[in-house]
């Protein structure tokens, strides 16, 4: 048997160091705001990036709604109205602070992408005269047509405009370095971020970067409990390379985390045990509102809020009498509602009324403009849905005015999971930030999904540019220092280590990644009791002993992939941990406890890595305090240059 080459140069002997006021780790929506909002505030800018900036990150390839432009003139729902549903429907487990600028700042957000050249209107009449449509500003909306805050938009055409905006204000852009580590000042622990090292994924050379303010921007963790050794591409929701190595960095040098015992009963995207997300019929967010059918073609009755049946499509896409807004994907689905189902009835009482599975969504009875804002619009701008569902599924000839899409699973769900294979989904854990978005770490900012309770493109796109903005003022009159060589050193170490294991007896990723999941669905699955966590922490922490210094990898791609599944380990221990710590039952958070009782809503367990000692605090859930005045405080000068903006634009 022949082994390919490795076709690039080796150069794990080569060291780069790059630096510059503000550096931008991760180029997804969230780094590319963040790298465009500092750049504007004249300082200089590094953009680090694992993969290709252009459709890098969890929304790299597309998004078919925006659901945070409450400042949108079309709104009818204030951005303190939609931050308290957030909060309200999560009982107060929600980052007030990230979603409070996601729902005031989202459509200045739009805005600007705009300008830069992303699509955002229906400029060539598509859907003119459409319901959903805005004749004035040719603006689309979703969901709710009467309130009109959440937007249809070409997602597809914003990351190729972010980084065209990016490379024209002068950003550093360093494609295809995976970063491994971050850079304290003097190398402590708990101290004053100044910089990270990374490693290119295809030469194998080393980089470290410094800067005076650094700003955190890469992904929520993935593939904790779920994975496929067989077809990796295919185990979660996002892309295969966001896998939280952001929190496996920050947990090693000392930074706060909080809701990280959060987890929820996986949903999407398991070989073998899903599909491609919204390659299937159902009527949830980016289907939103299809018609089901059952096996006989017998429509399934849509209902409101209240449970009350709706007999014209037009109504799907109304609140119900009485109630002001709702709010279809996303973090919520309503504002709080005594109605308990999906949209549809709940499949018991229809199994009971004689519906059959399996169940198909039907866009051939939809008014036109309805169904194609799904099929070739929505199907096709959302996540990965362009290629491998609207482009394959068209070209197979599936037409929508004639053929029906199989629900698998009941309602919308795509597949039916175990209870303990969990996922960090929906509003997970993540870092810790106060009203800058900066973390415990002076000159650590966050945004985008490396925050906790994060969500959305909208919520990316705002935190993004706010922490940006933030880090760039920061930079103004901070120090740029030197990394600390013992730091250096020992990462640099800890990286190439796999590069000399034994390939005859070493361990693989993959090997790895599987053993990990494994021992998360059985030590920290959907039920929690203090001895199944405390063998879990065992279990992991032989793992780390014994098995990584065996780890292989061939090259610099392999490389790459083993160093993703250590931070997985790492997140691992930091889930379990927080785990630890939450001593009472805690349904919003999906975490149950056999040896506690559920009681009323407990504070936030922050907690952060000492040396190798966990430490941990409380923070009320109402930490951020009044919203708009607290908001307003930090933010005087940007509300006094969007004022400055909109009376030019007037003028």
């Amino acid at each position: 048997m022949t082994t390919t080459p490795w076709p690039y140069p080796s150069q794990t002997d080569r060291t780069h160091r790059l630096s510059a006021d503000v550096v931008v780790l991760g180029g997804g929506i969230a780094g590319c705001m963040a790298a465009i909002a500092a750049a504007r505030k004249g300082q200089s800018v590094i953009l680090v990036d694992k993969g290709a900036v252009k459709r890098s990150g969890a929304g790299g390839s597309g998004c078919d709604h925006w659901e945070s432009a409450a400042t949108n003139p079309c709104s009818r729902v204030t951005p303190e109205e939609l931050t308290q549903a957030m909060l309200d429907d999560n009982d107060g487990y929600n980052n007030a602070i990230s979603h409070y600028i996601e729902c005031r700042e989202g459509w200045d957000r739009l805005l600007d992408i705009e300008e830069m050249g992303g699509k955002i209107r229906d400029d060539q009449d598509e859907f003119s005269g459409a319901a959903f449509r805005d004749e004035e500003s040719k603006l689309l909306f979703a969901y709710d047509y009467r309130n009109r805050f959440t937007l249809r938009i070409w997602g597809t055409t914003f990351k190729p405009a972010m980084l065209n905006e990016c490379r024209r204000l002068g950003v550093t852009i360093v494609e295809r370095v995976m970063v491994t580590s971050l850079l304290t000042e003097g190398g402590q622990c708990g101290a004053r971020c100044i910089g990270a090292t990374g490693l290119h994924t295809r030469t194998g050379a080393f980089y470290v970067f410094t800067g005076k303010a650094i700003v955190m921007a890469l992904s929520r963790p993935a593939r904790i409990w779920l994975f496929s050794s067989a077809h990796p591409g295919l185990c979660e929701f996002r892309p295969l390379s966001c896998i939280g190595d952001g929190h496996a960095m920050g947990w090693r040098a000392g930074a706060e985390f909080t809701m990280m015992e959060k987890s929820v009963r996986a949903q999407f995207s398991s070989a073998g045990r899903s599909f491609p997300p919204y390659s299937t019929g159902n009527n949830h967010n980016t289907w939103y509102a299809a018609t089901l059918i059952d096996a006989t073609g017998r429509e399934i009755p849509y209902a409101d809020r209240d449970g009350n049946l709706l007999s014209r499509v037009e109504e799907r896409y109304l609140p119900a009498k009485g109630q002001h807004y709702f709010l279809k994907g996303g973090s919520i689905e309503q504002a709080k509602y005594e109605f308990e189902g999906p949209e549809t009835l709940p499949y018991e009482q229809l199994n009971a009324q004689g519906y059959r599975l399996p169940f198909y969504a039907d866009l051939s009875t939809l008014p036109e403009l309805e169904r194609k804002a799904i099929w070739g619009f929505m199907v096709g701008q959302e996540g990965k849905t362009q290629v491998p569902v609207y482009q394959h599924f068209t070209r197979a000839g599936f037409d929508p005015t004639r053929h029906v899409l199989q629900c698998y699973g009941v309602g919308w769900t795509s597949a039916e999971f175990l209870p303990q294979e969990r996922q960090l989904f929906g509003l997970p854990g993540g870092f810790m930030n106060d009203w800058n978005l900066m973390t415990n770490l002076p000159g650590l900012f966050v945004c985008g999904d490396a925050l906790f309770a994060s969500n959305c493109y909208g919520h990316a796109a705002a935190t993004g540019s706010y922490a940006g903005r933030k880090a760039a003022a920061y930079a103004q009159s901070a120090s740029l220092l030197s990394a600390d060589e013992a730091q250096v050193c020992q990462e640099r170490a800890r990286v190439y280590a796999p590069l000399t294991a034994d390939p005859q007896n070493g361990v693989s990723w993959k090997e790895l990644n599987e053993a990990i999941a494994k021992a998360m669905q059985n030590y920290c699955g959907e039920i929690k009791r203090d001895e199944l966590l405390q063998s879990g922490v065992e279990l992991l922490s032989r793992y780390e002993r014994e098995v990584v210094p065996e780890a292989y990898a061939a090259n610099p791609h392999e490389l790459t992939r083993l160093l993703e599944v250590f931070d997985i380990l790492t997140v691992a221990q930091l889930i379990l941990q927080s785990c630890l710590k939450r001593r009472e039952t805690c349904p919003k958070l999906e975490f149950y406890r056999t040896d506690a009782p559920c009681g009323a809503p407990a504070p936030f367990i922050v907690i952060r890595n000492d040396n190798g000692v966990v430490r941990t605090r409380t923070v009320p859930l109402d930490y951020a305090g009044d919203l708009r005045d607290n908001y307003e405080k930090h933010n005087a000068d940007y509300l006094s240059e969007l004022e400055e903006k909109r009376r030019g634009t007037k003028a």
